[in-house]
């Protein structure tokens, strides 16, 4: 396969990744929450702690647009900043026990739209795409930041 042909298959595929968050994903956030701030939750969920400069990058914002809407989000209670004793002055942000409870209600719908998609998989393409979502993981998608 040449190239071009390869990049091409990756931007489908990187399309149908989308398509499918937006299925397994739709009607999970709290009505109280926006788009980007349910973005911004789920993205400290999986990483956290993580820095506003992480959460900014990440979520394509600027920084007073982020620490706008993580201050926001702490007012809901679903989210706090916190220091290191090694350095006071970096600020880290973690879910609240509220934003854990409200994302691990999220992560089961999701799972459970995720495996109704999977139900005629067998054990052997189970096991297939495990290996190709390892793959993917640390070939393409891990950006080697911390």
């Amino acid at each position: 396969m040449d190239n071009k042909d390869f990049f091409h298959k990756f931007v489908a595929f990187l399309t149908a990744v989308h398509q499918v968050t937006h299925e397994v994903t739709k009607d999970v956030k709290s009505d109280d929450l926006t788009p980007v701030q349910y973005s911004i939750l789920e993205y400290i969920a999986v990483s956290q702690p993580v820095t506003l400069s992480q959460i900014s990058d990440c979520q394509h914002m600027s920084m007073p647009n982020t620490s706008r809407e993580i201050k926001k989000l702490s007012e809901k209670n679903l989210c706090e900043k916190f220091a290191v004793a090694e350095d006071r002055r970096k600020q880290y942000v973690r879910l609240s026990t509220e934003g854990e409870a409200m994302m691990n209600d999220a992560f089961t719908r999701i799972e459970a739209r995720f495996m109704h998609r999977l139900k005629d998989a067998s054990q052997e393409e189970l096991e297939e795409i495990e290996r190709a979502l390892d793959v993917l993981h640390t070939k393409l998608f891990y950006s080697g930041k911390s």
